[in-house]
């Protein structure tokens, strides 16, 4: 059947994005990377969408999404920190390096930017575990793989279409995408209940979070255009913990 197939292929198209995205990172392209990755998180919503319209919801697809998202959220995120994180070390270490002389010390430019490659390892536990983890069918615990990767690939669009200084030269700063990394693969696998942006209803009084969100990201992207991804993710994960703050206050005694 047709239909049945169709959130399949838009699923292998979200694969086939994460492949050139890889590819052209390796390359060192890492805005068309970057491009190529958002068009693979497009392709994984539509995925869902359809299946959930269709009422096609197997386990075929479910294996085949977690499969996809492995790449364009995974390998290809922790190929743009890897890159990143390279240029961010010869740039700030090179020249100190070559003037000393210690040889060894050139281990840095491959050792640092190594710890880009945490990401997919994280990415992998994280999507391996939301496929047994029956909590996470309306919300999720821990960081889904695409918000992390939609951080990541952001980087080099700020760092090479903003026109915002401060946040460019901390994009380029290697302590800071360690940070960036550490703290994000933390994230994907911590017990932290975090929002879908699913909806059952369109009420407010259900909705109010998600509302909110979907407000603030619009107002972020229209200020800071680029430079708000970051940001917005970071709203994402606060929004997040507010409500399960006032979820807890609400059944508190």
């Amino acid at each position: 059947m047709i239909k049945k197939q169709i959130p399949n292929l838009f699923t292998l198209l979200n694969l086939l994005s994460g492949i050139i995205a890889v590819m052209v990172a390796l390359s060192g392209r890492l805005v068309l990377a970057s491009f190529f990755v958002f068009l693979g998180i497009f392709f994984d919503f539509f995925d869902g969408f359809f299946a959930r319209k269709f009422k096609v919801e197997g386990e075929l697809g479910k294996q085949l999404d977690s499969l996809a998202d492995m790449v364009t959220s995974g390998v290809a995120p922790g190929i743009v920190m890897f890159q990143l994180l390279l240029f961010a070390t010869q740039e700030q270490y090179f020249m100190s390096l070559m003037q000393s002389g210690q040889i060894e010390n050139n281990l840095l430019i491959f050792l640092i930017p190594s710890i880009g490659l945490i990401i997919p390892l994280a990415s992998a536990y994280r999507l391996a575990n939301f496929n047994i983890d029956e909590r996470q069918t309306s919300s999720f615990i821990g960081l889904p793989t695409p918000a992390l990767s939609i951080l990541v690939v952001s980087l080099p669009l700020i760092i090479y279409h903003s026109d915002q200084l401060f946040f460019m030269r901390l994009a380029r700063n290697s302590s800071f995408l360690i940070f960036i990394t550490l703290l994000g693969s933390y994230l994907l696998n911590a017990e932290i209940p975090l929002f879908s942006l699913k909806f059952k209803n369109y009420g407010w009084t259900d909705n109010t979070i998600k509302y909110i969100f979907l407000i603030a990201v619009t107002l972020l992207l229209l200020t800071f255009q680029t430079v708000a991804i970051p940001l917005i993710i970071l709203l994402y994960v606060l929004l997040s913990v507010i409500e399960n703050i006032l979820k807890k206050n609400k059944v508190a005694p």
